[in-house]
């Protein structure tokens, strides 16, 4: 099976081919960004499909993160996976940010894994899952008080680019949890949840859990008559 993978919901703007039928079959770009990502995504693809040696017509599938994450990147990413997708006549998954922030650690894990992503103002979006890596809490927004309480629960490991910030308000009577920061998912591991699933019906759409900080200015509007 082979799978592109697209990530552009963070700091970062990835493309990945995965060729499950062979040893050592990723090939894999990642740059760092906060913006920009419109007009990386589509050379960056391009770049990784040649290292790969594959056409849109022998792709079995696209991956692409949903969110939560940027606004803007979000839009892209999944834009770009859904033509991709129609032009090749080839099936889109969509995977939350969270789930691919995670999935470094389900293998192995001795403990429950909290991703959580800086949904600013004191707020984090955050994921539960259990050692093996089932949801256990379903992506939503919380506070950090409230993410906290709910990893207080048990032995737990926080990835995502909130980590630091769900350390610095962890009680100090409370042993701190592994902290693990992570800019963005890896991208390998994107594809490789993309092969992994089995739900090749779900519409793929942008999962935005909270409005954005952006607003049109209506200073200077003229009223309709």
């Amino acid at each position: 099976m082979r799978i592109l993978a697209i990530d552009t919901a963070l700091e970062a703007c990835s493309a990945a081919i995965l060729d499950t039928g062979r040893d050592g079959g990723l090939t894999s770009r990642s740059l760092p960004m906060t913006r920009g990502h419109a007009e990386a995504l589509m050379p960056l693809i391009a770049t990784v499909m040649s290292d790969a040696g594959v056409e849109f017509a022998e792709l079995d599938r696209i991956a692409v993160t949903v969110g939560p994450g940027s606004f803007t990147g979000l839009r892209v990413g999944v834009a770009a996976a859904r033509a991709i997708a129609l032009a090749a006549g080839k099936p889109v998954v969509g995977l939350t940010t969270l789930a691919a922030l995670a999935a470094p650690f389900f293998e192995g894990a001795g403990s429950a894994l909290m991703s959580v992503i800086d949904a600013r103002h004191d707020r984090v979006y955050m994921q539960l899952f259990s050692p093996g890596g089932r949801s256990l809490v379903p992506p939503r927004i919380a506070t950090a008080h409230i993410a906290i309480h709910a990893a207080l629960a048990g032995p737990i490991r926080i990835i995502g680019n909130a980590a630091a910030m769900i350390g610095d308000a962890w009680p100090a009577n409370e042993p701190k949890p592994p902290l693990v920061y992570a800019r963005a998912p890896d991208i390998a591991w994107v594809a490789r949840l993309g092969a992994a699933t089995h739900d090749l019906t779900s519409p793929v759409r942008p999962l935005y859990l909270s409005e954005a900080d952006a607003h049109p200015q209506e200073a200077g509007i003229l009223p309709r008559r």
